[in-house]
């Protein structure tokens, strides 16, 4: 997904992302009192080759529309079980286009009809654009997958008690999150930022469950895990330094705002925070997302910058400066050197550029201090 090349677009194009993207057209007057943006949903029961509305947030005179074209998706085989598909569509709504999430759900064979086939639920949701909802493809599929266990009920008796109330809250629970994390810490946004890429564990206290998990997904999603070539390195320095309980950012909710302790922080990060304010001052929870991901994506730029110059400086002096500028210059040269020792854990003449490089580090700290 990423090369070891470092794009040759300039870090301030990576967090002026706003300027260039048209997440504009999704962009939603308000949160909590003020106007959401429009987001819809409807569940279908699949039969065969037949679709049955079950419910709908749709205007009447746009359900049919889609019906159509989920009929004509699954006709051609493009709604596999359990797998999302985000594409657009064109109904009778204010927005007229708008992007929607479609994933059927198979029901439970009973082992006395093992050659059942084609039967289920079709979940569809609608908001924003397909860019947009590209970007929120996991957690939407983990969304509709917590809806499996509803949809064993006989007749869907539960229909206005648990299914319902669950799809009506797709958008708040699924697109939102990140949203509520920036409105919630503001300008330390970039303390959650540099936990992420550090592997620091975040305590999040004296709020309720759905804060603790909005703080939580926030961090996994701005988290490098998954995406580094040492998985089992990263993992290794994740697990030393999840030990090291003195190290945890803490979050204390019982403040308005919250007080952060343990903050650690960078000038990379800090780099980041007007960014993710203005998008929050929009409103705009998919720029917000396109921003995070951009904010990933420089960082991984970094550090395989940071491999290549390592690997240079083992037979030359002069990469070794290099190296010591690049640092200097990124503001994130405690994260990369971190990173950069547990994947180069193995290799001695590594580890020993690498000791200088922190040395070099600490010494610059020191004279701006």
């Amino acid at each position: 997904m990423f090369t070891s090349q470092t794009s040759s677009s300039s870090f301030q194009d990576s967090i002026d992302v706003e300027e260039r993207d048209d997440f504009d057209s999704e962009e939603i007057s308000g949160y909590s009192n003020k106007v959401q943006l429009n987001s819809y949903y409807t569940i279908y029961l699949y039969q065969g080759t037949s679709l049955t509305l079950v419910d709908s947030s749709l205007p009447s005179e746009a359900e049919p529309e889609l019906r159509t074209y989920i009929s004509r998706r699954l006709s051609k085989g493009a709604l596999l079980g359990g797998m999302g598909n985000i594409a657009t569509v064109e109904l009778s709504i204010p927005e007229q286009a708008v992007g929607c999430y479609c994933c059927l759900l198979e029901q439970e064979r009973s082992p006395d009809q093992p050659e059942a086939d084609g039967n289920g639920y079709v979940i569809c949701f609608m908001g924003g654009s397909e860019k947009g909802l590209n970007l929120f493809r996991l957690e939407l599929d983990k969304y509709v997958q917590g809806l499996h266990s509803s949809l064993q009920t006989p007749e869907l008796q539960n229909l206005e008690t648990e299914v319902r109330p669950y799809l009506s809250r797709w958008f708040e629970e699924s697109v939102m999150h990140i949203y509520r994390v920036v409105q919630l810490v503001q300008s330390n946004i970039s303390y959650l930022l540099h936990a992420a890429l550090s592997h620091t564990h975040v305590e999040v206290s004296n709020s309720d469950e759905k804060t603790k998990a909005d703080v939580s997904r926030f961090i996994k999603a701005a988290s490098l895990q998954g995406l580094s070539q040492q998985e089992s390195t990263t993992a290794s320095l994740c697990k030393a330094i999840s030990e090291d309980t003195q190290s945890d950012l803490l979050i204390d909710c019982s403040t308005s705002p919250p007080t952060l302790s343990n903050t650690v922080g960078n000038r990379f990060c800090d780099d980041w925070i007007q960014a993710f304010l203005n998008a929050a001052d929009r409103c705009n929870p998919f720029l917000l997302r396109q921003i995070l991901e951009n904010f990933k994506l420089k960082a991984i730029q970094d550090m395989n910058s940071l491999k290549r110059f390592v690997r240079q400086a083992e037979m030359s002096h002069y990469a070794l400066f290099r190296c010591c500028q690049f640092l200097q210059g990124c503001g994130n040269g405690d994260v990369l050197l971190q990173n950069a020792r547990a994947e180069h854990s193995d290799l001695p003449e590594a580890c020993s550029i690498i000791t200088v490089l922190e040395e070099f580090l600490r010494e610059q700290s020191q004279a701006q201090a």
